[in-house]
């Protein structure tokens, strides 16, 4: 299903990157943001300007072989959710089989439509459904399951869209709108606040999501939320919940991360990260102590693989890596990150600690997916 675009449907993405979300579609012309602030009387023309460019995505998935699970690959971020949280499973808004539903939103008038991964995840045909009844069949033009985004395409002309805004600007406490397709009911609205910012839930190593209190529900994964200017802040992902409906507790990747996904999924189709080559651990109380390092300094090394940029570079079982790229390593996922988030084919200074000596290697990282496959 995943086909990379052509070059010269490439230069019709802007470096705004349109985007927005859920069931619900028409046709509209963007309006800049400056010109939409919200009105004393609420929402209501906010989300009638915005609301065509908002999605439904239905999916039918190929049947599982027999004996196989028909659970989508967040399957261990739900058992590290439990062990964390027991009974409390968090859900994702929707989980396709045979067939499922979700949102997503157009960033470009040609046809590009955000979703989350998990939606379109082992699907074989995938449907745009509009709020006035047209429907597109949709093509997979990359997915990255590490922060749960896809890119999907349609062969459209003159759709309404949706831009990005910045999430790092967002405060605890800020207004948004949450905007999809709970239970297959249609575009539906709900608001909100920022109720939290970098919520780690364990569900990768990009985990920095935005927490709402807005009523996300099934369905409502791929959708936007939106800040009170009509930008999308965030792509709609998670829900803590214990019977899987809305609790007060959603998680939405954020614009800033999901842009950039965004934009490289488009170039090629694909995501190129580096790898390093280690499989690493936390430094427990008893090393620290005995090398004088502060809590939370350092990650490391349990084991190196054959034939990585880790052994290239002189890396060893023991070593504390203290910084990567000028990054400092406090935990695992901070390493984790430092290295997923360096193009490939990049020469890096890693510091480490051996036996009590500080010193500084040259490590040139290669691909992660290629080394993935091997």
């Amino acid at each position: 299903m995943t086909h990379p675009r052509s070059p010269k449907r490439r230069t019709r993405l802007t470096a705004a990157l349109l985007a927005a979300t859920i069931a619900s579609t028409g046709l509209v012309s963007l309006v800049p943001s400056a010109a939409l602030a919200v009105p004393a009387g609420g929402y209501a023309d906010l989300i009638e300007q915005f609301s065509p460019a908002v999605v439904l995505v239905e999916v039918t998935a190929s049947a599982a072989p027999a004996g196989a699970s028909n659970s989508m690959p967040s399957d261990e971020f739900l058992k590290e959710f439990q062990r964390r949280f027991g009974d409390r499973m968090p859900q994702m808004p929707d989980r396709p089989d045979r067939k499922g539903l979700g949102s997503g939103f157009i960033i470009s008038s040609d046809g590009l439509i955000v979703t989350n991964n998990h939606v379109i995840d082992g699907a074989s045909t995938i449907t745009i459904k509009f709020a006035d009844g047209t429907e597109y069949d949709a093509k997979v033009v990359g997915a990255d399951p590490l922060t749960d985004i896809a890119l999907l395409d349609i062969e459209g002309s003159n759709l309404p869209t949706v831009a990005f805004g910045s999430s790092d600007a967002m405060r605890v406490g800020d207004e948004v709108i949450a905007m999809g397709n709970p239970f297959g009911l249609g575009g539906t609205v709900t608001t909100g606040i920022i109720s939290a910012k970098d919520r780690n839930i364990n569900a990768g190593p990009f985990d920095e999501f935005l927490q709402t209190d807005a009523a996300i529900n099934r369905g409502n994964s791929g959708g936007p939320l939106f800040n009170n200017e009509g930008q999308v802040i965030g792509v709609n992902t998670a829900i803590f919940s214990p019977d899987g409906a809305s609790a007060g507790i959603g998680f939405a990747v954020p614009s800033d991360l999901v842009s950039k996904i965004v934009a490289d999924l488009q170039d090629d189709g694909q995501i190129d990260r580096g790898w390093l080559g280690v499989q690493i651990k936390p430094v427990s109380e008893e090393v620290a102590t005995v090398l004088g390092l502060s809590d939370g300094e350092g990650t490391q090394i349990e084991r190196v693989m054959e034939g990585t940029p880790a052994q290239k570079a002189g890396l060893k079982a023991g070593d504390i890596i203290l910084s990567f790229g000028g990054a400092d390593i406090a935990e695992a996922r901070d390493l984790t990150r430092a290295v997923a988030s360096t193009p490939p084919d990049t020469a890096s200074k890693i510091e480490v600690l051996r036996k009590g000596e500080r010193l500084m290697l040259d490590v040139t990282l290669a691909n992660r997916a290629t080394a993935q496959d091997a």
